[in-house]
């Protein structure tokens, strides 16, 4: 969240205007084009870049301003701070046709790392990103490794494995591997020269001093990313920016370069003793430059993880080497898939290391990539790897739920991992409560991952636990937001709400009588067994204001459009009876946060359709909870959208075409359940407790009447004088307090529809009710079938019948 302040200049720079800004852009061409570039056209680059970085669409800058932000970045006597500015503002509008920088023409090593982000953001329009790593390349072969250059374009180099791999030749790629080798491992023990010393200072004084580690002690061993001083040295830097690149080179050069094993080879290797030999023996002999190289990234790694056991002394120094453990990790299992030889040498290391951070809250970040390398080689390693899963699903959901870095680490995990889960996926799946405290919590930036995690997460045998829990996920975030505030505070920013008080569900929370019922939300893993957690949304009404919350249940419609669609791929017939059961009965049992019930309530609807074209004989089947479901009227203006899809579908699928079992009797009986329900909803006035019904339940009751009368034609009189009924009805100027005027019309328009069809029982039969093979395509294309020969057929009847009827 930004500041107000920074919200008010963001605000600002959204709502200026093209001609404003073409306005600005003159001003800033004419201090371009001064001799002394000072302060102002400093400050107006800086509201430049602001303007067209604030908004999501590229503003668009006149071509004479483009041409001088390009020139001011090539002067080679310009201030770096402008330079950094112009090449800010370039990368913002590229892809673009106006840019022509020139990349040759570049001698400054600070100005070619600047042009060469430019260039890089327009992407391989001109094979720019070959370009620019070649000319990075020549830098490289024409320079020392200790060139006071070669700072700035490395991480230009590193944007370039990744973007196009296959840029270097092998001779080049040998040269930056051993490149890479000097850095990584003989960078100097000594602290950098300062800069400038007084008159008085003495030659010992200026005297650099040794490189420390985090604790304070004498560094003794190599150089790291780990070691401390008050200055660096050019090829210290230029260390950090190697580990920095180095697991991005190393799969560059690994499985898809020469001389690598394949999976199957790897795999047989890393089970036989020739691994072990050659773990002892690559030491004693002389290495090729790529294997040179991976040799000393292990030692590297294995350095940074003696240096991480080291207290340090400063926060900073403290949260950098968690980060370094995590990279050491990610760079040792790309060694050990590389080669298997390193696995053996790094399983003592990397289990002692997951000893001593499971129990350490503060370094759970490390977790997720030792997870990760025992889930890639626990096997061939013989890690018990169902233990660290257990720890991992089961511990850091409960305790760091609120964190929002490790919330999208921990879910992104899950997705990148799930084709190597395979028989551990029934411990991710039984976790499923415990991931959603992340989502709960977490839910606007976490939506997407869940939506891309879900259909991993559904199965059969949790398939309700889980929609009712998706269903209750805003009461979740109200009562993860309790859980803070009851326990001690673990910082001085709080997490939760600060102006939200709500000391009644505070006391509700602490309330022995309903700990069962918050520990059963509060769960790690799928029970089996579900809660009706109605007295909870009592109890947790003044949270459904919280801002959390309330983004939360934004989240739900869409969690369940996802859930949905991976269900419906594993459920047979008992369980889509079930969820459409849970969708009837969870449809008047929601948290009553703003607005979350009509959002769940038109996914139920559309669901609850979908699982009858999945199955249709389950509206024989669930005959008696429609009837139920349907029996009252309280809460039907609240539910419509639902209500009219079972009534659509009951219309649809209550029919022997559809189902054998299906008996007159039951029709007999719905179509009393829904001449009662037409009344009562036709018979209530709106008023505060009630709304007004919409139209559309009123049309869909009339027309699945007519539908079961078609069916049932005993029933055809009484259908009839109902129509006639609303048809008058809908005359009468009491309506316009129950309906709109279209609404009116729509309910008038439909009754004379229906009434005509009804004059013709065998017509109405064939167009209510068609058969299978009318319902074909077939009949729809073919002008010469049936179907389109009936349609002409009732149309022309249907005009002449209305032409006699009165008025």
């Amino acid at each position: 969240m930004f500041s107000a302040g920074a919200e008010s200049l963001l605000h600002q720079a959204r709502e200026i205007q093209d001609e404003e800004l073409k306005k600005f852009c003159s001003r800033i061409c004419k201090l371009l084009q001064a001799e002394d570039l000072g302060p102002d056209t400093l400050d107006s680059l800086q509201r430049l870049f602001l303007i067209i970085s604030a908004t999501k669409y590229s503003r668009r800058l006149e071509k004479t301003c483009v041409d001088l932000l390009q020139a001011t970045l090539g002067l080679p006597a310009c201030p770096e701070q402008l330079q950094v500015l112009c090449a800010a503002i370039l990368r913002e509008m590229s892809p673009s046709d106006s840019l022509s920088l020139a990349w040759d023409h570049t001698q400054n090593s600070r100005q070619l790392s600047l042009v060469a982000s430019v260039l890089l953001a327009q992407g391989d329009r001109n094979e720019e990103v070959r370009a620019v790593g070649q000319g990075v390349l020549r830098a490289l072969e024409s320079r020392q490794p200790e060139g006071p250059s070669l700072r700035h374009l490395l991480p230009v180099m590193a944007k370039v494995v990744v973007l196009s791999p296959g840029t270097l030749q092998e001779d080049q790629a040998t040269l930056l591997s051993k490149r890479l080798v000097d850095w990584l491992r003989y960078a100097s023990l000594q602290q950098g020269l300062p800069h400038s010393g007084s008159f008085f200072s003495t030659p010992r004084a200026r005297q650099p001093g040794p490189i420390t580690e985090v604790d304070g002690a004498v560094a003794t061993d190599f150089f790291t990313v780990l070691s401390t001083g008050h200055r660096f040295t050019e090829d210290q830097w230029l260390n950090v920016q190697a580990f920095s690149m180095l697991r991005a080179w190393l799969l560059h050069s690994g499985p898809e370069g020469p001389g690598t094993l394949d999976t199957d080879d790897r795999s047989e290797q890393e089970g036989s003793t020739l691994s072990v030999i050659s773990a002892t023996s690559s030491a004693g002999r002389l290495l090729p430059p790529r294997e040179r190289l991976r040799e000393v990234a292990f030692e590297y790694c294995q350095r940074l993880t003696e240096q991480s056991n080291r207290r340090a002394l400063r926060k900073g120094d403290s949260d950098l080497q968690k980060a370094c453990l995590v990279e050491a990790v990610l760079v040792l299992d790309v060694l050990c898939r590389q080669d298997p030889s390193f696995l053996y040498r790094s399983l003592s290391c990397l289990k002692a290391l997951h000893g001593r951070v499971r129990g350490d809250p503060a370094s759970v970040r490390v977790l997720l990539p030792l997870a990760h390398f025992f889930l890639s080689h626990g096997e061939a390693a013989a890690v018990d790897s169902e233990a660290v899963y257990q720890h991992l699903f089961t511990r850091i959901p409960v305790e760091q739920f609120h964190s929002p870095m490790l919330a999208f680490e921990f879910i992104q995990f899950c997705r990148d991992n799930l084709h190597l889960f395979s028989g551990h996926l029934s411990t991710l799946r039984l976790s499923f409560p415990n991931l959603f405290k992340f989502l709960a919590w977490n839910s606007p930036p976490l939506t997407s991952e869940f939506v891309a995690l879900l259909p991993a997460l559904v199965d059969a045998g949790t398939a309700l636990e889980m929609l009712h829990a998706l269903l209750d996920l805003p009461c979740l975030t109200a009562v993860l937001d309790l859980q803070l505030r009851s326990a001690p505070a673990a910082s001085e920013r709080p997490l939760w709400d600060t102006s939200l008080r709500a000391p009644s569900c505070l006391e509700a929370f602490r309330d022995p009588q309903f700990q069962g019922l918050f520990q059963y939300l509060l769960r790690p893993k799928a029970s089996g067994t579900t809660e009706r957690l109605a007295p909870l949304h009592q109890l947790l009404q003044p949270m459904a204001g919280c801002a959390r919350v309330a983004q939360c249940a934004q989240a739900v419609p869409t969690l369940l459009q996802a859930f949905f669609s991976a269900v419906t791929q594993v459920a047979d017939g008992s369980l889509i009876n079930q969820l459409a059961l849970l969708l009837l009965g969870r449809s008047d049992s929601l948290y009553p946060a703003p607005g979350y019930a009509a959002g769940v309530h038109s996914v139920l609807s559309s669901q609850f359709l979908a699982l009858c074209t999945l199955k249709p004989s389950l509206v024989v089947e669930l005959a008696r909870d429609l009837l139920e479901f349907l029996g009252s009227v309280n809460g039907l203006c609240s539910r419509a959208s639902l209500v009219t899809s079972v009534v659509w579908a009951i219309g649809e699928y209550l029919s022997v075409t559809y189902d054998r079992r299906c008996t007159v009797e039951q029709i007999n009986k719905f179509f009393e359940a829904l001449e009662a329900l037409l009344f009562e909803v036709t018979q209530c006035r709106p008023s505060a407790a009630l709304p007004r019904c919409p139209h559309q339940v009123v049309t869909v009751l009339m027309t699945t009447l007519t539908k079961l009368a078609s069916r049932s034609q005993d029933l055809i009189p009484r259908a009839s004088l109902l129509l006639s009924k609303m048809r008058t009805l809908a005359h009468s100027p009491a309506t316009s307090s129950t309906h709109s005027e279209e609404g009116a019309e729509a309910i008038r328009t439909r009754a004379t529809e229906l009434l005509t069809l009804l004059k013709m029982p065998s017509v109405a039969q064939f167009v209510l009710t068609p058969s299978t093979e009318v319902c074909s395509p077939r009949y729809h294309r073919d002008a010469n079938t049936a179907l389109p020969l009936a349609l002409r057929t009732v149309s022309r009847l249907v005009e002449r019948e209305a032409g006699f009827m009165p008025g």
